[in-house]
């Protein structure tokens, strides 16, 4: 007998926010004018540009407090809010631990495309796997560098 799967339905933040003080502040703006002189010495106006938006998107991304975002897993895929990822496009998923935060991320079949990482409370957890895991193989899943990068600086 096949046992059904329920569906699963959670909220949960759409990223960590972390905690900027006036250090990092202080470092992005040494960082954002050393680019800028850098910048202004070689004639790359369109660089220049670039690094102040970039900044400028960086400090508002920062200060922005992350959505709450409704999340539900049923038969058909994985919803974010009215956005459905289907289990057909994914070959896997994997389970990360970052400090007391998990995440479910969902591994792309495509070799350039997405994954898909969403945050989940530690009491939803086991419900989460059981139904990821009745559609998908599980497999072990490390931070790559460039979420290790986004740790670090803590964006």
């Amino acid at each position: 007998m096949v046992k059904k799967i329920e569906d699963v339905s959670w909220e949960a933040t759409e990223y960590i926010a972390r905690e900027h003080n006036a250090w990092w502040y202080l470092g992005l703006i040494i960082v954002t004018a050393g680019f800028s002189t850098l910048a202004v010495f070689l004639k790359g106006w369109t660089f220049l540009i670039l690094i102040i938006l970039s900044a400028i998107t960086l400090i508002v991304y920062t200060v922005r407090p992350p959505r709450k975002i409704k999340y539900r897993l049923d038969s058909t895929g994985l919803t974010e809010d009215n956005k459905l990822h289907k289990y057909d496009e994914f070959r896997a998923f994997g389970i990360l631990k970052e400090g007391s935060n998990f995440s479910a991320v969902l591994i792309p079949k495509k070799r350039f495309g997405l994954s898909v990482k969403v945050y989940f409370p530690e009491g939803s957890g086991e419900a989460i796997v059981d139904a990821l895991g009745a559609r998908l193989p599980m497999e072990e899943v490390k931070l790559d560098i460039l979420d290790k990068i986004v740790n670090f600086l803590r964006i």
